[in-house]
């Protein structure tokens, strides 16, 4: 080592001086950010080594925690996994046993509102292939379920047996194409319905004059003898006039989503076609009457008994007027005069009573007798 620097002593003492050079030209020098040159040239080469430092020590901090201190993490992690689905199973359980819970009460109204004897049934399959419209039911011969029985839900109608077994049955849908049922609108306009495979059915045989609109709601006929006159079918979709038959599109009410519970009708009983379809018999929950206010309407004014509605209004009106007319409701004796309804909202004025002419008692007689100038026997003198 001597010998090199002997050799290159000149050398060596021109590069200390020349660094020296640099070191106080980087100390007195700074750059255009008003920073020293020697502390920009510090840094720029300490960082890298600094990040390869930190980098070695950050590995190493989190080797040492991910696989030393936490060697059990995945045990727990996996048993959390397996508590949240256990938990996702039993709420999708309890779910479906409040809508089985639902559709349950749902039939027990409807069969309470229906004169034709019914079966619940549940249905448990359907039939291979995409484009099958036939269900299995887990209700058969055993249950008293016979082939050609109609099935229907407190929406409407779904279909017929085709197939009865000991504990099981096969239904039609109303959209399979082979499927036909008689049906009829409120207006009396008698067709035949017809599935097509997919979500509308057709209805065929109406003939051109009658009238049917859209939005109409369609119901059976009971002329197929497998469905009960009176049931809902569906809502009228489209309608287009053709001859001789319109064409009538018809959207099943029943059909819009998939039953999970039906009734088999047993022993049908044709009814009257309603008005507007019963929305399936649900209960309607209405709240309890103000507390002190129970019969007036809101905004009437009135005080406590007065009638709550326009109907108890005139029902008050006419029991009064009754009333005033000397009618006993109820009362169909002869000679009993029936009240006259054409004065409601006309108060009634009765003539006034015969009044007794009045007597005037023996003593104060005589004292105006006297008064008057009369004697004692009452003359006047």
């Amino acid at each position: 080592m001597e010998s090199f620097l002997n050799r290159y002593r000149n050398i060596t003492v021109l590069a200390l001086v020349i660094m020296a050079q640099f070191v106080l030209l980087a100390v007195s020098a700074k750059n255009d950010q008003d920073v020293r040159m020697i502390r920009v040239w510090t840094l720029t080469a300490v960082t890298p080594v600094a990040r390869i430092v930190e980098g070695i020590r950050g590995g190493g901090s989190g080797f040492l925690h991910n696989y030393v201190m936490l060697h059990d993490t995945n045990e727990e992690n996996k048993r959390l996994r397996d508590e949240v689905g256990k938990l996702r199973m039993e709420n999708t359980f309890l779910k479906n046993e409040l809508n089985t819970a639902e559709r349950a009460k749902a039939l027990q109204v409807f069969q309470a509102h229906t004169m034709s004897k019914t079966l619940a049934a549940t249905i448990v399959g359907i039939g291979a292939g995409s484009t099958s419209k036939v269900v299995l039911v887990d209700r058969g011969t055993l249950n008293g379920v016979q082939r050609g029985m109609a099935v229907v839900t407190p929406e409407g109608i779904v279909g017929k047996v085709v197939s009865a077994y000991p504990t099981a049955s096969h239904v039609q849908l109303i959209t399979d194409p082979e499927f036909a049922a008689g049906v009829m609108t409120k207006s009396g306009a008698r067709g035949t319905l017809k599935g097509q495979g997919t979500p509308l059915c057709r209805v065929d045989y109406v003939a051109f004059e009658e009238k049917v609109d859209v939005g109409e709601w369609v119901y059976t006929s009971g002329d197929d003898r497998i469905f009960p006159r009176g049931f809902v079918v569906g809502i009228v979709r489209s309608v287009r006039p053709a001859q001789p038959y319109k064409e009538i599109l018809v959207e099943p009410s029943a059909m819009q989503h998939v039953p999970d519970d039906v009734l088999i009708i047993l022993d049908g009983v044709h009814q009257d076609i309603p008005d507007t379809p019963m929305a399936g018999l649900q209960p309607i929950y209405i709240a309890p009457p103000v507390p002190g206010e129970s019969n007036n309407p809101a905004g009437s004014g009135a005080g406590p008994g007065a009638p709550a509605t326009e109907a108890d209004r005139l029902h008050s009106a006419y029991k009064n007027l009754g009333e005033q007319q000397g009618h006993t409701f109820g009362d169909n004796s002869v000679g009993q005069k029936p009240p006259d309804f054409t004065k409601v909202g006309t108060p009634v004025v009765l003539p006034p009573a015969a009044t007794p002419p009045k007597t005037t008692p023996p003593d104060e007689a005589r004292r105006n007798n006297q008064a008057a100038g009369g004697g004692p026997g009452g003359q006047v003198r």
